[in-house]
């Protein structure tokens, strides 16, 4: 098989997107949300009329424009890489598909991971464990691909429905795609909602010096 730009495309968002992305997403969103705690200055930030539902919904907003960024700067590096190396089949029609399908696909994938990100957020350290999860939850698409109605189902997979990847050859049911994707948006909003209270931020223990009654002279 003669390898060709849009060949390149397709190979950068199977093998690196959909296991590497989740898990480099998780570790950027829960250590933007976590910092605060990390460092003792989340209560110096709740002081003011700022609660963490509120603060959450921000900082994932800004993890959202992170993940379009993210999918501008891998084009760029595919089409230099595909320049550089003399591929084949290289055209402004085939960039212009590749930063579509690459940008739109890393945001899927930031929905798909978004619960992960908000359930691990309560806490300082979460994050470490929704990476764990990440990883796993994005190799499981390597096995939801082996059934097209799986692949349909599983958000992972349902991402790359999206963008019609692989389109010429995959029957894909862009509605099922559609609500897998909406589904998981809708859960991680109902989990946003529903939040109530601050998250308490770490505390000194202090260690409170006992003071012993002055024993008496005398009898």
């Amino acid at each position: 098989m003669v390898w060709t730009f849009p060949i390149l495309v397709e190979q950068v968002i199977k093998n690196n997107m959909t296991t590497v992305f989740p898990v480099c997403i998780t570790l950027i969103a829960g250590y933007i949300i976590a910092r605060e705690q990390k460092d003792d200055t989340l209560k110096n930030i709740l002081t003011v009329p700022l609660t963490f539902k509120r603060l959450l919904v921000r900082k994932l907003l800004v993890c959202g424009l992170i993940s379009l960024f993210l999918g501008l700067v891998c084009t760029v590096f595919t089409i230099l890489a595909g320049l550089l190396t003399g591929f084949p089949g290289f055209s402004t029609g085939a960039a212009v598909q590749g930063l579509m399908q690459i940008t739109f696909l890393n945001l899927f994938l930031y929905i798909s991971v978004m619960l992960i990100i908000i359930l691990t957020s309560r806490s300082a350290n979460g994050f470490l464990a929704g990476v764990v999860i990440s990883l796993v939850y994005g190799y499981g698409g390597m096995f939801a691909a082996g059934s097209m109605k799986l692949a349909n189902l599983y958000p992972i997979t349902a991402s790359l429905g999206m963008i019609h990847y692989r389109s010429y050859e995959v029957h894909w049911n862009i509605p099922l795609c559609c609500l897998s994707i909406a589904v998981m948006l809708a859960i991680s909003t109902v989990l946003i909602l529903s939040m109530s209270g601050n998250v308490e931020s770490k505390k000194p223990v202090k260690n409170k010096a006992k003071h012993k009654a002055p024993l008496k002279k005398g009898w």
